[in-house]
């Protein structure tokens, strides 16, 4: 005789199955010159998406394997190579010390440059205006995204995983929190040297300050990319499972599925 328990598991797999994505790459033209963009795709029309904004080390496997888990929930999820400038691609987990000027030599200017471009695209070829499009990143992803959200109207929801130099740094750009118009979602590490608790607080009071419809969660025992299961030294299950639930849940209320 199966179980309840059993007949639920098969249901998740079948449903996984039915929302298995397809992925493939597309060119963006940007004012900077054609951005090479994932694009991972889920089954039937989607009406809404999700732009995932890579680590220090390029849309590698495992931002890839995010788009995907995002085009799996129904959404059109399109990862731009922000390196497209310099025509890296993609690093190493171990090439740290090669990411950090990579990263430091884009500024808000270029971030913002190639969100808008993305979102150009979706309006054009896919039909999805900005008001259905929520950005998400991850590392320096997630203060590209922080930064794309200040200065690109009309998004659905923004979402950051543990995203350093928001508050502090060359690209800081807390000063313009007055200009989200959107509900921001922040998960920061208790233990990120690369957010320290006064950048968390700042954080904080600054949103709080400009008015804007934020949460921020810290998560204690976690680090930096503590929801990067691409790297199992920082990785933290527990804390990872939170920080999807709790993001999935913040993109069901700011950006459902349509009726």
């Amino acid at each position: 005789m199966r179980t309840d328990e059993e007949d639920e598991e098969d249901t998740e797999m079948n449903d996984q199955q039915t929302a298995a994505p397809s992925a493939d790459w597309v060119t963006v033209p940007t004012a900077d010159g054609p951005m090479r963009v994932y694009a991972a795709r889920p089954r039937g029309t989607a009406d809404r998406a999700v732009i995932v904004l890579q680590e220090a080390f390029g849309v590698n496997d495992h931002i890839q394997d995010i788009a995907r888990r995002f085009a799996g929930r129904g959404y059109l999820a399109l990862a731009p190579d922000l390196f497209h400038r310099n025509g890296v691609g993609t690093l190493g987990y171990e090439q740290h010390a090669e990411a950090m000027p990579l990263i430091g030599a884009i500024g808000p200017d270029a971030i913002v440059t190639d969100v808008r471009a993305v979102l150009d695209h979706l309006a054009a070829a896919e039909g999805i205006g900005a008001g259905r499009t929520a950005i998400t990143g991850f590392c320096f992803g997630g203060r590209a995204a922080f930064t794309a959200a200040t200065a690109l109207p009309g998004l659905a929801a923004t979402v950051v995983f543990y995203g350093p130099g928001i508050a502090a740094g060359p690209h800081a750009v807390l000063d313009r929190a007055k200009s989200l118009d959107a509900p921001v979602l922040l998960h920061v590490g208790a233990d990120d040297p690369t957010i320290p608790g006064e950048q968390v607080e700042a954080i904080d009071a600054a949103l709080t300050g400009a008015g804007a419809d934020f949460e921020q969660h810290v998560y204690a025992g976690a680090g930096h990319a503590f929801a990067c299961d691409a790297r199992p030294h920082m990785y933290r299950e527990e804390q990872a499972r939170t920080a999807w639930q709790r993001t999935w849940a913040f993109l069901d209320r700011h950006l459902p599925a349509a009726a």
